[in-house]
């Protein structure tokens, strides 16, 4: 969030009398011009940010100055605390923890209560359902990674069942469709690459520093048209009855729908065609019916009649 960042930046610039914008670029992965938009925005909301021309120049706060309590409204810290809620349930750590409770201390006693209530009225869960013991565990080792600029190795198997051993640098952690990737030069492939974190595992944190290189978070591989530019996107047209109504309204809201007939109701929707699309469908159980294209009809057809003849009585096990 770019309130955390502000606040981050504001907390470094009193720590350190000066610092380069490309550090503090390096520092929260964003480019130079993004940091000097937030310099500006930390200066009009009033904090003497001041800038130091020539050798061992940088950007600093004028001398004396301390952040006062009183500078962040309640509500200021009501976000701050809503996103470090957001962000623990997801990477947690004691650095998140404790920042958390940092802020939770500056509320007056008389107004934690009221406080409380504020910030629980809305809650972001990243984590997922039952036991994420294994994920977690390869999150702090990629994130151990990242910290330390080492690199990082694991065996991968890709969505086609290929499996390679790979060394990477670690640069990102990214949490997309509530799927954690890590973006990461691959050594190997001498080109970045996206590695879904559920598809890696022995991760080892290796003795072999890196440099981080320079990356342009403005075009990513995770940014939705990149992702699918690739692959032809169609129109996909689905049928609901009663019974699974609520499905199409959890994936694709109510507005979506279009009742044909009682009971009956269509969502049009635009997909990649890709074994995704086919597992998703299928997901959706067997009260959802393809409409269009003819030709999805036919493959999701031939993939449950697989799917059946696993459960027949004479076939083996």
């Amino acid at each position: 969030m770019k309130i955390d960042r502000l606040l981050s930046i504001v907390i470094l610039l009193l720590q350190k009398n000066r610092i380069q914008a490309k550090e503090l670029a390096d520092l929260y992965e964003v480019s130079i011009r993004t940091i000097y938009r937030d310099i500006e925005a930390i200066s009009m909301a009033g904090i003497p940010v001041v800038t130091f021309q020539g050798a061992g120049g940088g950007i600093g706060l004028m001398e004396g100055y301390r952040l006062d309590r009183s500078m962040l409204t309640d509500h200021d810290i009501k976000d701050i605390v809503m996103g470090l809620q957001s962000l623990s349930s997801s990477l947690g750590g004691p650095n998140v923890s404790r920042l958390l409770h940092k802020f939770e201390s500056i509320v007056p006693a008389s107004e934690k209560e009221q406080f409380r209530v504020r910030t629980t009225q809305f809650i972001v869960d990243h984590s997922g359902w039952g036991n994420q013991a294994a994920q977690e565990g390869k999150l702090i080792k990629v994130k151990e990674a990242i910290s330390q600029t080492h690199t990082i190795t694991f065996t991968y198997r890709n969505a086609e069942g290929a499996i390679t051993e790979r060394n990477v640098e670690p640069h990102t952690l990214v949490l997309k469709g509530q799927q954690w990737f890590v973006y990461a030069y691959c050594r190997g492939r001498e080109q970045f690459r996206l590695f879904k974190l559920s598809r890696m595992s022995n991760p080892v944190v290796t003795e072999t520093a890196f440099t981080r290189r320079d990356l342009s978070y403005e075009v990513l591989p995770w940014n939705e048209g990149r992702m699918t530019a690739s692959r032809a996107i169609q129109p996909f047209t689905l049928q609901f009855n009663r019974n699974s109504r609520h499905l199409a309204e959890d994936w694709f809201g109510v507005e979506a729908l279009h009742e044909q007939e009682e009971g009956i109701y269509t969502v049009s929707v635009p997909f990649p065609e890709d074994a995704w699309a086919y597992g998703f469908i299928l997901s959706l159980g067997p009260d959802v019916v393809v409409k269009e294209p003819a030709h999805l009809r036919d493959k999701i057809r031939e993939m449950a009649l697989r799917i059946a003849s696993n459960y027949e009585d004479d076939r083996e096990i």
